[in-house]
């Protein structure tokens, strides 16, 4: 009995074969022929048919029965190992050898109707790669001056516009150049509602336009499109076995010699030490050994597992794994990042103050009165003169902060200088030089570290203007020159980040289903993470985190908890990510990292789907517990039976074959599963 996973494709093409599976349809026709043998052969002894026909019904009915489980055997030998398969073929075997054909044919059919429901089951919870490979479109209308050309997508190279009209499923990544429209993207993040999209908002292969017609510039090739990815993910998720699979599998090959040798016992212990007679010994070691036999248990890891990452899938969560499914059931601590994670990410500039009295020479630098043997003339410092030297700075930066800072600076249509020398300080400020002077823009801890001990005028008004604003809930950083040596507070910026609408919501349904401690932890002020840790009823919030610090945070709750997950963006928590015992990531259908580094990725970027993943994982576990006690249960029964009051080979074979159709079914109730 197969039940491995087949091996990693390495393309699209590959993926729609693994999941068409057509020899099913031909086992199918095998337990049929099994099955008219079976009868055939009962049939005949009944009314005298010539023995010819009633083993020639046998006959078939073993042949058919068995040919996958001699394949499977054969191949076994030659790594070599033994199979659950060699046991059934042996136990057949023995039955037809003690005259008991009717009886070893009933196990072969049984057997081989067992591994059909399971390959059902199995290929039922892969059929969500075979969805996702048929949402690719074929083709795309490629723009060719002014004119619409049908072209094959992997024809379209990035940069190339296509067009989408409503009803179209969109076969390409890309950003809209012109159009306004509603896309639907549940079948790719889970959003049950459609998407509003215009100009400059990307939108992803495999989903469906709605209303109006979209003309769309390519930014990925289409075998890295998030599509692709996803698809690519899924069956990696697949062929990653979850930790009680993995025991399972090391345990196999001792568990079914240990069942010959039981087997080899139930045979000659009787008839050494007991004198007892040759046949019914051996019918009931037969009736042992597929008592025995552990197909149920192999069985019911795979089903459940598999099956919710399909769920998972559908309501977009997907798990990068079968261990992921386990230990996110175990989940009783969560850590979360702030900025992107429990806020929008979509921060803004709020307030922009040139501070009273602060000056700038006319080529930008700050009150110098004397350069050289010249006096430089100077102005007083406007607001638009101070966020143009602050988007200049910012300008090379990727922080969210520097982001908003240039965004407010183009909404002013503000020409933005360029900056050179530029630096860094995690989780502290920047600087760069600008025209004949250096700016400095940073949080206090910068002004302590960096500019420490360095006289500063005007630092006593900053600081007190920036610890008010984040009293309120603000991010803010001070703005301040230097030239020849002197330092002066030019300004501040304040910055606000929205909290998102089902932050709070997600937190109390994650208490509700059994999370003992939630924290979070932001490389932003304390005050402010105060402020939104008490908005969403946090338990702890830890500030002003370098990146390497958050790791010390984690650890810390791991000493604590059995399983502690992290939940991030996957842009500058990936320490933290790596040291959770389960990382999740902020998936926005497209984030080149939350794909790469998570665990378990949200693919609608929506933290309302965290519980739900926690949900699907529990109910896994609770799965793969009925499923052992299935199992365990009718093999404890059956051996209790047989060795005390003694049971039939057919009522073995149907409790043995029953138990493990039965864990498979169980395992598929959780493609339905709906929190």
């Amino acid at each position: 009995m197969d039940v491995s996973s087949s091996s990693k494709p390495d393309t699209l093409d590959r993926l729609a074969a693994l999941t068409e599976r057509p020899e099913i349809l031909r086992q199918v026709v095998f337990v049929a022929i099994t099955l008219l043998g079976m009868v055939g052969g009962l049939v005949g002894n009944w009314v005298g048919a010539p023995s010819w026909v009633v083993w020639g019904c046998y006959g078939a009915a073993y042949v058919f029965g068995g040919w996958y489980g001699a394949k499977e055997s054969i191949e076994a030998f030659r790594e070599p190992a033994i199979e659950i398969d060699f046991l059934m073929i042996i136990a057949a075997l023995g039955a037809l050898y003690i005259g008991a054909p009717f009886e070893g044919a009933m196990l072969l059919f049984l057997f081989s109707l067992s591994g059909v429901l399971e390959e059902y089951a199995i290929g039922r919870s892969r059929s969500a790669i075979k969805s996702l490979v048929e949402m690719r479109p074929e083709s795309a209308q490629v723009l060719d001056d002014g004119e619409e050309t049908e072209t094959h997508i992997d024809d379209v190279e990035v940069g190339d516009v296509f067009v989408v009209r409503p009803g179209d499923r969109i076969p390409l990544d890309g950003v809209v150049e012109s159009g306004e429209s509603t896309v639907d993207q549940s079948s790719l993040t889970g959003e049950s509602v459609p998407v509003p999209k215009e100009p400059g908002d990307e939108i992803f292969s495999g989903t469906i336009n709605e209303t109006g017609s979209l003309e769309v510039r390519v930014t990925r090739e289409p075998d890295e499109s998030a599509l692709s990815r996803l698809i690519r993910m899924v069956e990696e998720a697949q062929e990653k076995r979850a930790p009680t699979q993995q025991l399972l599998d090391r345990l196999e090959q001792p568990y079914v010699l240990g069942v010959f040798a039981m087997t080899a016992l139930a045979i000659t212990v009787p008839m050494v030490l007991m004198n007892r007679p040759f046949e019914p010994t051996f019918y009931r070691a037969m009736t042992l050994m597929v008592a025995a036999s552990p197909c149920a248990i192999i069985i019911s890891t795979p089903a459940a597992v598999l099956s919710a990452i399909s769920a998972g899938g559908r309501q977009g969560v997907l798990f990068k794994g079968g261990e992921h499914i386990e230990t996110a059931g175990n989940t009783d601590a969560v850590a979360f990042d702030k900025t992107g994670t429990l806020t929008e990410g979509n921060t803004r500039l709020t307030e922009l103050h040139a501070r009273d009295g602060a000056l700038v020479s006319t080529d930008g630098g700050v009150e110098s009165d004397v350069i050289g043997n010249s006096t430089r003339s100077t102005e007083s410092l406007t607001e638009d003169r101070l966020l143009t030297l602050a988007a200049a700075v910012q300008s090379r930066s990727e922080h969210h902060l520097a982001e908003a800072t240039v965004e407010a600076a183009n909404g002013r249509s503000i020409e933005i200088p360029d900056a050179s020398d530029f630096e860094a300080v995690v989780g502290k400020g920047v600087r760069a030089t600008v025209g004949s002077q250096t700016v400095h823009i940073g949080n206090p801890r910068y002004v302590e570290t960096v500019l420490d001990g360095r006289s500063i005028d005007g630092l006593e008004t900053g600081l007190a203007a920036v610890r008010d604003r984040e009293q309120n809930g603000e991010t803010s950083v001070l703005v301040i020159g230097e030239e020849d040596g002197r330092l002066s507070v030019l300004g501040w910026l304040a910055f606000t980040d929205t909290i998102r609408s089902d932050a709070r919501e997600t937190i109390e349904r994650l208490r509700q289903r059994g999370v003992e401690q939630i924290v979070m932890l932001t490389g932003d002020n304390e005050r402010v993470a105060r402020h939104t840790a008490e908005e969403l009823g946090i338990d702890e919030a830890y500030a002003e985190l370098l990146p390497e610090e958050k790791i010390d945070h984690i650890e810390a709750l791991r000493e604590r908890h059995e399983t502690v997950a992290m939940v991030g963006d996957g842009v500058n928590d990936a320490p933290a990510l790596a040291t959770a015992d389960i990382s999740i990531g902020m998936g926005g259908a497209g984030t080149d990292v939350a794909l790469e580094t998570a665990d378990i990725v949200l693919m609608s970027d929506k933290l309302s789907r965290l519980p739900y993943a926690f949900a699907l994982s529990r109910k896994a576990r609770r799965t793969l517990h009925v499923n052992f006690a299935i199992a365990f249960g009718a093999i404890a029964v059956m051996l209790t039976a047989i060795l005390t009051t003694g049971i039939p080979l057919p009522l073995a074979v149907v409790g043995h074959e029953g138990s493990t159709v039965l864990v498979s079914l169980n395992g598929l109730r959780l493609l339905r599963f709906d929190d």
